[in-house]
């Protein structure tokens, strides 16, 4: 058998904050980066993954998913999902490292990153793109591959091979479809904080001429500023196209509630992260007082469990997850057996590095296996960074085009690893302040 014979990681960062894409009412400056991980075999191909951060401190998200390495490294290289499922329970079983989450925060998304370039991996060696890997795993492999404890209040295993042998029939249809069509996006790249209001309308023009069908503000600096740009952005895209907003945690619930209503007579589709991602009764608070307007978050839930909690509370509209937040697709699996089962619909965070790559992967996967819909569903879509990738993400149209190509779209180009890679890449070192 082949095995795994090293695991490389390397501190990989874009200066983003110099044209402030990116930018937002808690993250003023961020410069996208990626803890990114290699695991090499002796016998090809290799596999890859990354932790998305947005500047200092990817070297603290590196040097977690290094301490990882003795569960890795000399493992048999996965093919399948018992080889996977035995991985991830191996990385989040660690009793000591399990000590610094448990289950959240850096220590969680290097177990997600080392989970994700396996997949990455094993679908490379299958010959096929994640989403179409993990959709030809029959129900019980699926399900084998969840971590039911702390979910059978909510979800048991017996009720997710239901929902998962619900949507066998015309799982092949599905596929086709994804391979023919793609699948719904919506763009954020009109949207961010720091750009003009000049810079706001050409782009939101922009986003409507490419057929997107909803953009995205961020809000939540100053009140008066967020008027004006919803005012001007529904001016400039119509009334039938959905605007969401994101405040990016800035608020308390009393506070995300009456901006929310100031906001109203523009007609919001969802207000964002309005308050703490861990405030599973402040979310309730303001759905409830803010509905019809919809709640979404997800991209800083840290495991399944919150994501039980928020729809148990009903507490979301529409589930966020996050590729690179948790512990990888196996986790991912379970938040889209939650969401099934509570009947909310997942619109992935996105942007980022990398996140579009691998985000869309997840939501095809739902739509063929999963869920079995695409209703009121979309992708973020971000339009920077994608030129790093060797299976870069297409928007066309508005809707993402299916991956083709083997693995989870998570390699980037030997070139760029050189020139971005911190602190001694190009760079960094020929534009030092």
């Amino acid at each position: 058998m082949a095995k795994i014979v090293a695991m490389e990681v390397r501190d990989v960062r874009f200066p983003t904050s110099r044209d402030l894409d990116g930018s937002d009412a808690m993250n003023p400056d961020p410069d996208y980066s990626a803890a990114y991980v290699e695991l090499h075999t002796d016998a090809g191909p290799d596999g890859y993954g990354l932790a998305f951060t947005i500047g200092r401190g990817n070297d603290v998200q590196a040097a977690a998913i290094r301490a990882l390495a003795p569960h890795v490294v000399g493992r048999e290289v996965p093919e399948d999902a018992e080889a996977l499922g035995s991985l991830s329970r191996a990385l989040v079983g660690d009793s000591q490292f399990r000590w610094l989450g448990p289950e959240k925060g850096v220590a969680h998304m290097a177990i997600g990153a080392i989970v994700n370039a396996a997949w990455d991996l094993a679908a490379r060696r299958a010959g096929l793109p994640v989403w179409k890997f993990a959709s030809r795993m029959t129900p019980e492999e699926l399900v084998s591959l969840v971590d039911f404890r702390y979910l059978s209040d909510a979800l048991t295993e017996p009720e997710a091979l239901d929902i998962l042998r619900a949507a066998e029939p015309g799982k092949a249809e599905r596929i086709a479809k994804l391979e023919a069509g793609g699948y719904r996006a919506y763009s954020t790249s009109a949207g961010w904080l720091g750009y003009s209001d000049a810079k706001l309308v050409r782009l939101a023009e922009q986003a409507v001429a490419d057929g997107f069908e909803m953009i995205k503000l961020k809000v939540g600096g100053d009140l008066e500023d967020d008027v004006r740009r919803m005012k001007l952005a529904r001016e400039t895209v119509g009334a039938d196209i959905r605007i969401a907003v994101d405040a990016n945690q800035r608020w308390d619930v009393a506070t995300a509630v009456s901006w929310m209503t100031a906001l109203a007579p523009f007609d919001p589709y969802w207000i964002e992260e309005p308050t703490s991602p861990d405030d599973v009764l402040g979310h309730a608070a303001i759905a409830k007082a803010l509905a019809p307007i919809k709640v979404a978050t997800g991209e800083h839930v840290q495991n399944r469990v919150v994501f039980k909690q928020l729809l148990q509370a009903k507490a979301i509209d529409v589930l966020q997850l996050d590729a690179a937040r948790v512990g990888g697709v196996n986790e991912n699996l379970a938040i889209l057996l939650l969401a099934a089962k509570f009947g909310v619909p997942v619109c992935p965070h996105a942007g980022g590095v990398g996140l579009c790559e691998l985000v869309r992967h997840l939501s095809m996967f739902d739509f063929a296996a999963v869920s079995g819909s695409d209703s009121d569903r979309s992708i973020e879509w971000v339009d920077h960074l994608h030129d790093h990738f060797t299976d870069p993400a297409v928007v066309r149209d508005g809707r993402y085009l299916a991956p083709a190509a083997p693995g989870f779209s998570a390699r980037m180009h030997d070139a760029t690893l050189r020139r971005f890679s911190f602190p001694d890449g190009p760079e960094w070192t020929e534009n030092a302040q």
